[in-house]
This record gives structure tokens, sequence and C-alpha cells, in this order.
């Protein structure tokens, strides 16, 4: 449904250095272009920082300084390069502020740390690129972290995975606020798909925990090899010379989630993998799985990845 927004909303983009400049460029392109002849009036963009930004080997000239936020409508938090460094200070008082004053606040692959410090991710749902959820969601345990999502809209506060996701995100911002029509039409421009729902996932293989010195060292590659057989907590727990109970605790503090989540997890996984790879049909790759049949597989793949085995295949193998 289109919300209701000034006859010409106002989009700030906060920019300081070290940000991405993939993310930065698709927010400049969707909300900073003259695109008044599929929407007028388009919107009032403006970039926001304290001085001449460098960005990769771009160097930016803001049109307001970051206090300017606090004057917008929505605000856009492109992603933020070193996620081991603190996001500055001022980057994330501005933000916080400009949320506090009624912005609508979106964050594009890494810029969800600036959230996360502004206080913004607390008691909230909320994504960022695949390889960066655990350190988001141990750094802000108050947020729930959905790594497996395109983008998340709480309503005034948004986030959105890795780069092609920043694009859905933003599309999705233009849907609210002009219509499918308009946003389909600018979707056509960018030859981008029109429309990429934020609960699809994003089309990544789970990461294995690093090989190294934890209890669950061997236990793992044993079960990879086995994914095609019924295993139980109590197989797993048996293997690993441990109790279900402790098993489950190590599964939890190594992977953050139950081995039967792992297990399942890993089983679409390697599904993603058949359908990339291999012409075997989904029966067979239900029997290899462990999901027993096509029907299984359908449900839980489609649960899990956002789209049917056929059109995942499709995706990756014209």
């Amino acid at each position: 449904m289109t919300r209701t927004v000034p006859d010409m909303p106002a989009v700030a983009l906060a920019v300081t250095d070290g940000m991405l400049h993939y993310e930065l460029s698709v927010a400049l392109e969707v909300f900073g272009a003259d695109l008044t002849h599929i929407v007028d009036p388009w919107y009032d963009f403006s970039l926001c920082g304290n001085g001449p930004v460098h960005v990769d080997r771009f160097r930016l000239e803001p049109d307001h300084g970051l206090d300017h936020l606090a004057h917008a409508d929505t605000v856009i938090v492109p992603g933020w390069a070193d996620t081991d460094r603190d996001p500055p200070a001022e980057l994330v008082d501005a933000v916080r502020a400009a949320h506090t004053a009624g912005a609508r606040v979106a964050s594009l692959c890494t810029g969800a740390f600036v959230l996360g410090a502004a206080g913004l991710l607390d008691g909230r749902r909320a994504t960022t690129h695949w390889a960066h959820t655990g350190e988001l969601a141990r750094r802000h345990p108050a947020a729930t972290v959905d790594p497996d999502v395109l983008y998340v809209d709480n309503g005034d506060v948004l986030t959105s995975a890795g780069k092609a996701a920043a694009m859905d995100l933003c599309l999705h911002l233009v849907r609210l606020d002009h219509g499918s029509a308009n946003a389909n039409k600018i979707a056509r421009r960018l030859v981008t798909p029109p429309h990429r729902d934020g609960g699809q996932a994003q089309f990544i293989a789970t990461p294995l925990p690093a090989p190294g010195n934890h209890p669950l060292d061997a236990l793992l590659p044993w079960v990879l090899q086995r994914l095609d057989q019924p295993l139980t907590v109590e197989d797993l727990a048996r293997q690993a010379r441990m109790s279900s109970r402790h098993l489950t605790r190590h599964f939890k503090h190594l992977t953050g989630t139950t081995p039967l989540q792992w297990l399942h997890t890993q089983r679409i996984r390697h599904a993603q993998e058949l359908l990339e790879t291999t012409d075997a049909t989904v029966d067979t790759i239900a029997t290899t799985t462990g999901m027993g049949t096509a029907t299984t597989l359908r449900r839980h793949f489609h649960r899990s990845v956002g789209v049917p085995p056929d059109t995942y295949r499709r995706t990756f193998r014209p």
C-alpha cells in the first residue's frame, strides 16, 4: 500500500569516509536521478556529510552537513566498509536524531551497523550482508538479525542485505511512496527485476565454521558426508561422544542455531548446489539431500529460499 508522503518527499543520503561506493551509487541512481518524466514531483534529494567525503577512489562534495538529516523524510545509510571499526560518532548521532525527528531510516548492506550503533535495531528484525550477520547479532543482541532475507521493513527502520539487495530495498521504498506501477517503470529503466520480495532468501550457501580446535571439528564433515541419511540429534551426539544437551550447547555457540536446524540448512544448501551444477531431477535431489520426496523438498526449499527449486535452477542455469 502506498504511504502518505509530501508532494516532494526529502531523501537524504548520509555520507562519510569509509563507505561502500556500490551501495552509495545505487541510492544516488534511484533517488538522486531526475526521474520527473516518470513521477512528478520526484524526490528532493541531498547528500549530507561534514565536509568532503572520500569513498574508495571517489570524492564527494555534500550539499549539507550531517545535521541536515533531521530535516529529511527518509534517510539512507550506505554500506560501512570496515565493520571492525565503530562508525563515526557524528554519523551515529545524526542518524539517531533524524529518526527521533520522524525520519524513516534505511540502511544498505553493512550500513546496518550504523543503525545498530544508533540503537535503532533494538527490539526490531534486521538484516545485512550474510557474511556480517553474525557480527551484527553479536554487537546488538537486542536486535533479531535474520541472515536469510533480502531486506526487512519495520516501517520506520529498514535494512537490506548486500549489493543487489540494496537495489531491492531502494525500489521497495519507491513502491511504498509512489506505487508499484512507477517502481516497475524505474526498474525497467535500470534493467533490474521490478520486485523481489524482502522475504526472499539471499542466494548464498550458509558457511561452515572454519576448521579449528572446537568440539564439533570432526563431526561437521562427518554429517556433510551423510546428508542422505535420516540423522537425529542422538545420532550426532553419539558420533561426537557427548550428550544431546552438550551437543546442542556447542552447536548454539558455534553456529548460532540448533543441530537439526543446522542439518536442515546444510540439506537445503546441498540442494542449491545440485540445482546449480547438475541436471538431476528434483526427485533425485530430494533423495540425495535426505528430504525423502520431491514434495517435501519443494515445500522446505520454497520456505527456506523463497522460490521453488525449478525457479532457483533457472536463475543459475539459463
